[in-house]
């Protein structure tokens, strides 16, 4: 029987109601058993600088990145570490050049890597951790503090100080040099084992931990490799890696997807404009994938800044509106702008704009990754549109994830039993096949990139002993995106005030969760079931400005 028919333009097949990416599949090894660690170490290419530390310049050659993730691993295998397949290890640092050797040592043995924001509070990794329940640490010392008790550290240092806390069991440094045991027992790793557990907010209420497999991971260090033709290329590219490894994106391009194209990746700890611009003209950097707040501040400044051989910036996290990427051309007419469109769910990039000229359609999200269908839903009646159709994106590709972890109910409110992915994001595709996200379905706030769920911090406001009710919506912002605003029902009697209701919140959150914004109402509008009507909120909430 042939296949239904595809519309060539815009992707879209009548017979099934979905759409299919335009761009050419990827090829996907067949080999079941077969780990990510394994994949990008056999991959041929002409890179010699794998990492390089951007503070310090310090250098790690690939022959010397795959012998200490060698090393590592055998350290870790062994006792007293002993760390098994299956079993969780947590990394909890800023970006370092010790955070990719970790994770692939890790990843390597089969353990399923779990990864927390450094900003985190101690009770918040404290949740993740009783969630995940980690082993194993790998931790940087001034981080050790907000660690609970009783779990064993790999310090990621290289030495060891007569002040660690005895649950140092050891250092990077110290695992990396560990001898590679070629006759170590090693257990079958498939594509279909867990990798990563990472935890998002999916698409309602409290984080959850997202398990993405070997195969998740493979398909989407292929589609990376695709995107920028790095291996086909005669030179060596160098990516400045100023989005946190601890996240997605960071995660599968930095710890993973670029480390088997033989790209350098230059590595800063955080974020900050004048550290950025030095790290790009002193490694000659050509790639800088970017969240949109520091696209604005590039923008913003009163004169171009030097940007060296920079060639392409990559903005993900939040769509760029047509006001900033003309701002930015006009600075910077030599570097091109890429945008991507990702969840935690789908382990990264689910449409792209990989030229230019994709980048001109303004407001879009780019073509779908290659290997993707999508299908875009009507909310209400459940029926799949066609072209131009506003409803809720599914996508399907072989790097969706498996689950959240331990969350059956989850679970199936998100992926159907034919394994599309519910995105919770409102979409149309246009008669070109491009994708442009309109609004959230999911009420997510996104500061700076980072996602701060709604319900927690409402939550956390009730047990205030002067809030009767509360609603916690996004509001725009040029610097950051969205912050939370709090819509506030004081109890009878009470004068509480905005700058207490803000100190509340700071107290007891990371400081990308912090309330910025406070109203007083006298009741928070919600539906017959009780769901608070946010859009009503935002609607109020922005009319003033």
């Amino acid at each position: 029987m042939a296949p239904p028919a595809v519309d060539p333009r815009s992707g879209y097949c009548a017979a099934t109601r979905s759409f299919r990416s335009k761009r050419a599949d990827v090829p996907l090894p067949a080999d079941r058993d077969l780990d990510v660690v394994t994949f990008l170490a056999s991959r041929r290419h002409a890179g010699t600088v794998a990492l390089v530390d951007a503070a310090t310049g310090r250098r790690v050659t690939f022959a010397g990145l795959w012998r200490a993730v060698a090393g590592a691993a055998t350290a870790l295998a062994a006792p007293p570490l002993s760390l098994r397949k299956g079993q969780a290890a947590l990394i909890l640092s800023p970006n370092s050049v010790h955070f990719p050797v970790a994770a692939l040592a890790a990843m390597s043995l089969g353990a399923v890597l779990t990864t927390a924001n450094p900003l985190n509070t101690p009770a918040e990794i404290a949740k993740q951790v009783a969630d995940a329940r980690p082993v194993l640490a790998f931790a940087t010392r001034d981080l050790l503090p907000k660690l609970p008790a009783g779990l064993r550290v790999v310090l990621l240092e290289p030495d060891r100080l007569p002040s660690d806390p005895a649950a140092v069991v050891a250092t990077i440094g110290e695992i990396s040099a560990t001898t590679p045991d070629p006759a170590r027992r090693r257990e079958r790793v498939t594509q279909d084992d867990p990798a990563t557990l990472l935890y998002s907010s999916g698409t309602t209420g409290p984080s959850k931990g997202v398990v993405a497999t070997h195969r998740s991971l493979i398909s989407m260090v292929q589609i990376i490799m695709t995107r920028f033709r790095l291996e086909s290329s005669d030179r060596t590219e160098a990516f400045l890696c100023t989005v946190p490894m601890f996240h997605v994106y960071g995660l599968v391009a930095f710890a993973t997807g670029l480390l088997g194209c033989g790209a350098t990746i230059v590595v800063l700890s955080k974020y900050e404009l004048p550290e950025m611009l030095r790290a790009i003209n002193e490694y000659g950097v050509t790639y800088l994938p970017l969240v949109p707040p520091i696209l604005v501040a590039m923008v913003a400044h009163p004169k171009p800044l030097p940007l060296g051989q920079l060639r392409k910036v990559l903005s993900g996290g939040a769509p760029l509106s047509k006001e900033l990427i003309e701002g930015f051309r006009e600075k910077y007419p030599q570097v091109e702008i890429l945008q991507g469109y990702g969840l935690t769910e789908s382990t990264a990039i689910g449409a792209s704009t990989d030229s230019a000229e994709e980048s001109r359609r303004y407001g879009t999200a780019g073509l779908l990754s290659p290997n993707t269908e999508a299908k875009i839903v009507d909310p209400d009646t459940g029926e799949a549109l066609p072209v131009n159709r506003t409803g809720e994106l599914w996508i399907r590709g072989p790097y969706v994830m498996k689950g959240y972890f331990k969350n059956t109910e989850a679970t199936q409110s998100t992926l159907t039993p034919d394994g599309w992915l519910r995105t919770g994001d409102l979409c149309y595709i246009d008669e070109d096949g491009y994708l442009f996200v309109v609004d959230r379905l999911k009420e997510l706030i996104k500061y700076k990139g980072y996602q701060v769920p709604p319900a927690e911090l409402e939550a956390l406001l009730l047990t205030h002993p002067e809030i009767a009710d509360v609603a916690v919506i996004p509001f725009p912002d040029r610097e950051v995106g969205q912050f939370p605003m709090a819509y506030v029902v004081r109890k009878k009697g009470s004068y509480l005030s905005d700058r207490e209701v803000m100190e509340f919140v700071a107290k007891q959150v990371a400081p990308y969760k912090k309330v910025r914004k406070v109203a007083f109402v006298t009741e928070i509008p919600k539906n017959a079931s009780g769901k608070i009507l946010r859009k009503d909120l935002i609607k109020l909430a922005t009319s003033k400005l």
